[in-house]
C-alpha cells in the first residue's frame, strides 16, 4: 500500500482510528479528520489527532492530520478545497459520525424513545452532519478518482440499515448511508471508481472497552480489522463486482484470508443473527 493514498473521516478515536493505523501499518500515506485536537482537549473521551500521531509515529506510513468539525460548514468547505487541491486521492472512507454522542442526558437515557420523543439534534447529527460530510467528501474526491481511472469510497455503515436497533433516526441514517454509496457506484462505474457500505461487527473502540462488562466480546473486533479489510478490498481485481452492494468486514476477512490483529476471525453476521441479538 506504500504507493496508496486515503482519506479517513472522522479518525481521532474509534473506528476511524483504528482504519488509518491499519492503512498505515501497511505503508500507505493516510490523510485524517478529527475535531479533537490534543488529549488534553479529549478531557474524559480518549483519543485525539496528536493522540494518532504519537501512536503512528512507528509505522511505515505517512500520516497527515486536518483538524475539522464536520458540523462546521466552513470546515467542510475548507476540507472540500483541500481535497480537491491534492493530485491523488485513492480511497475515501466516509466514518465521521457524531450520532453515538450524548445517549445520556440530564441523567436520562434517551437514545430508545420512539422517534416522536427523540431530540432533534440527533437528527441533525446523523443526517446534517454525518450524511453530509460523507457526501461532501466524495463529492469532492470523485473527480480525483474519476480522472485516475481508479478509486474506492467506503461509507462506514452498519445493521441498523436494515433491521430495528433501537432507534429510528439511527436506522434512516445508516439506510441512507447505503443508498449514497449505491447510487454513487452507479454514476462512478463508467470511470472504474467503486464505492461500497462497509458493516463492522462490534468493535472494541474505547468507549465500548469503558463499558466493557455491558457486551459479550467474545466475536468483538478490534478498531484496526476493518482497515486491514479495506485494503484488501482495495487490492481485489474483482472490485467493481463488489461496487453499490452492502458489504460485511467480516465476511471479506475470511473471503480475503485477513485475520485480525490477535489472529481471530470474526464471524460474519447476517440480518437475521443482528436482528436475533
Amino acid at each position: 500500500m506504500k504507493d496508496v493514498v486515503a482519506l479517513v473521516t472522522g479518525a481521532s478515536r474509534g473506528v476511524g482510528r483504528g482504519i488509518a493505523l491499519a492503512l498505515l501499518a501497511e505503508g500507505a500515506t493516510v490523510h485524517v479528520t478529527g475535531r479533537t485536537r490534543s488529549e488534553a482537549q479529549a478531557g474524559t473521551r480518549t483519543g485525539s489527532l496528536e493522540g494518532l500521531a504519537r501512536e503512528a509515529a512507528d509505522l511505515p506510513g505517512r500520516l497527515v492530520t486536518h483538524p475539522c468539525d464536520h458540523a462546521d460548514d466552513a470546515d467542510n468547505a475548507r476540507m472540500a478545497e483541500e481535497i480537491s487541491a491534492g493530485n491523488r486521492l485513492d480511497i475515501l472512507v466516509n466514518n465521521a459520525w457524531p450520532g453515538y454522542e450524548n445517549m445520556v442526558e440530564n441523567g436520562d437515557f434517551t437514545w430508545p424513545r420512539p422517534f416522536w420523543e427523540q431530540p432533534l439534534w440527533r437528527w441533525d447529527a446523523m443526517m446534517g452532519t454525518a450524511l453530509k460530510a460523507a457526501f461532501l467528501m466524495s463529492r469532492a474526491a470523485a473527480p480525483i478518482m474519476v480522472s485516475q481511472k481508479r478509486g474506492l469510497i467506503v461509507n462506514i455503515s452498519f445493521w441498523a440499515a436494515q433491521v430495528y436497533d433501537g432507534n429510528a433516526i439511527y436506522g434512516m441514517a445508516k439506510a441512507a448511508a447505503n443508498k449514497m454509496a449505491a447510487d454513487f457506484a452507479h454514476e462512478l462505474r463508467p470511470h472504474n471508481v467503486a464505492a461500497v457500505a462497509l458493516y463492522p461487527g462490534l468493535v472494541r473502540t474505547e468507549a465500548v472497552m469503558q463499558n466493557a462488562e455491558y457486551f459479550d466480546l467474545t466475536n468483538s473486533e478490534s478498531p484496526r480489522f476493518i482497515g486491514h479489510v479495506i485494503s484488501g478490498l482495495w487490492r481485489d481485481p474483482a472490485l467493481m463486482s463488489k461496487s453499490g452492494k452492502v458489504q460485511v468486514a467480516a465476511a471479506l476477512g475470511r473471503e480475503y484470508d485477513i485475520p485480525d490483529i490477535d489472529g481471530y476471525r470474526p464471524v460474519p453476521l447476517a440480518a437475521a443473527d443482528f436482528a436475533k441479538s
